[in-house]
């Protein structure tokens, strides 16, 4: 989805995760989420729309990204969802002050094998503080040997995978776009693999 008017290319992935929103938007309203590496943070108007209490983040380090979710927000109407800079790997302030969250949404995050460690490490930051909550993530198989399943075991995280045709998500024409959806995307739902004391 290009818009050209601001220049935004919404990835396949983005599409697909919002249409797995949009699938649970009953379970949506009230729940606290923050999408990560938001850019166009399609994931995230939607859950916004759909009656969550959204955060948008994306790194400190890109301005335009930023820009890119409070411009998303403002033609979406809705002004006062936060926009935070999060750089992965990196505990901030911004990322100590954040309040309670159940879901953490991130679409086409895992992109660059460089960045895997970085961005497990704050979804674990996340998860230990809040044991409860789920991270909700798209991504696009890029090469054959491409694998997190050691980094996830190795931060104590565990791994569901959630087939496209379970939420219509595998369709060629997906949200009546013409983007590639189901050739390459897979979508997962990372949580703690077990709490203390359990």
């Amino acid at each position: 989805v290009l818009d050209s008017q601001y220049g935004m290319y919404v990835w396949p992935c983005a599409v697909v995760l919002a249409q797995y929103l949009w699938a649970h938007r009953q379970s949506l309203s009230g729940k606290r989420v923050l999408e990560i590496g938001a850019g166009v943070s399609l994931p995230g108007v939607v859950a916004a729309r759909c009656g969550a209490q959204v955060i948008l983040s994306d790194s400190e380090e890109l301005p335009q990204c930023l820009q890119s979710c409070r411009s998303s927000c403002l033609m979406n109407r809705l002004p006062h969802v936060p926009v935070l800079g999060l750089t992965w790997g990196r505990v901030s302030p911004e990322l100590l002050s954040l309040a309670p969250i159940d879901i953490i949404l991130g679409s086409d995050v895992f992109f660059d094998p460089k960045d895997f460690e970085d961005i497990l490490t704050t979804i674990y930051f996340l998860l230990e503080k809040n044991p409860h909550a789920q991270f909700w993530t798209t991504y696009q198989v890029r090469s054959a040997d491409w694998s997190i399943e050691a980094l996830l075991h190795k931060w104590n995280l565990k791994s569901i995978h959630v087939p496209l045709h379970s939420f219509g998500a595998d369709k060629e024409h997906l949200a009546s776009s013409s983007m590639p959806g189901r050739h390459t995307i897979e979508m997962m739902i990372i949580s703690l693999a077990q709490s203390e004391g359990t």
